[in-house]
C-alpha cells in the first residue's frame, strides 16, 4: 500500500477541495505523497484502496435539506475503492440551519448501515488529514499482525499490557514487544523520557509526539 520509491502514503485529493484545509494539512504531513487532480468521486482517494468523502456538517445539513445527500451515498457506495465519509465539525456548527439532531442521526444510520457506508468524526480540517492518513497506516498494521481489538480480551499480563500500548498511534506488536521488554510496565512506558524511548526500535520523533497528543488530548463535545 505505501509507494515503494519513498515508503509515503499515496493520496489524490481532488483538484475542487483546495479550499477546504485538508490538503494544505495534508502537504505538511511527511508520511503523504500528495497529487492534486480531479477524481470521479469522493473527495480523497488513499492508497488506491480508500476513497474518502469530506463534509463539514453545515455541508451535511444543508444536503440533508436539499435532498442531494443520499444520492451522493448511492455513488460513493458504487465506487471500486472502499468509502468511507468523514464528517467535520460540531453540534455548534450547525445551529442556524434548523436540522434536527434526529434528522441528523438519522442521515447517519442511513448511509453507515443501509449503504455500508463508515462515518469517522473529525473536529477540523487538519484532524480530517490525520484521520485519512491513520487509516491507512491502521490497515497496513492489522496486515503485518498487530492484534484486532474488537471482541479480543487478552489473557494473562503481558497480552493485556501489549493490548494497551497497541492501542496507542505507530505502535503494532513488534514495538509494543520491545517496550515491555525495556521498561517492564505500561504506566513505565508513559512516563518515559523521550530520550529513554528513542533508544527502542522503531520509536522515532513523529511516533512520540503523537503518543504524547493522545495522551493529553481533551475530549471533543461532538454531535
Amino acid at each position: 500500500m505505501y509507494m515503494e520509491e519513498d515508503n509515503k502514503i499515496q493520496i489524490i485529493a481532488d483538484d475542487r477541495e483546495q479550499k477546504g484545509g485538508v490538503i494544505e494539512a495534508l502537504k505538511s504531513i511527511q508520511e503523504v505523497s500528495l497529487e492534486i487532480k480531479r477524481i470521479p468521486v469522493g473527495d480523497y482517494l488513499v492508497d488506491k484502496r480508500f476513497v474518502f468523502e469530506r463534509k463539514t456538517l453545515q455541508d451535511f445539513s444543508i444536503s440533508i435539506v436539499q435532498g442531494r445527500l443520499f444520492s451522493q451515498a448511492q455513488n460513493l457506495a458504487k465506487y471500486d475503492c472502499h468509502p468511507v465519509m468523514i464528517l467535520e465539525g460540531t453540534s455548534k456548527d450547525i445551529a442556524e440551519y434548523g436540522v434536527s439532531r434526529e434528522a441528523v442521526q438519522g442521515a447517519i444510520i442511513t448511509i453507515s448501515i443501509i449503504y455500508g457506508i463508515p462515518i469517522l468524526r473529525a473536529k477540523d480540517s487538519g484532524e480530517t488529514a490525520k484521520l485519512m492518513v491513520q487509516t491507512a497506516k491502521q490497515v497496513i498494521r492489522t496486515a503485518s499482525g498487530g492484534i484486532q481489538r474488537q471482541g479480543y480480551h487478552p489473557k494473562g499480563k503481558k497480552a493485556r499490557q501489549m493490548f494497551i500500548l497497541q492501542g496507542l498511534p505507530g505502535i503494532g506488536r513488534r514495538k509494543a514487544e520491545l517496550l515491555i521488554e525495556k521498561f517492564g510496565s505500561v504506566e513505565a512506558v508513559v512516563n518515559a523520557k523521550p530520550e529513554d524511548l528513542s533508544t527502542v526500535y522503531g520509536m522515532g520523533k513523529k511516533t512520540m509526539e503523537d503518543i504524547k497528543n493522545v495522551l493529553r488530548e481533551n475530549t471533543i463535545d461532538y454531535i
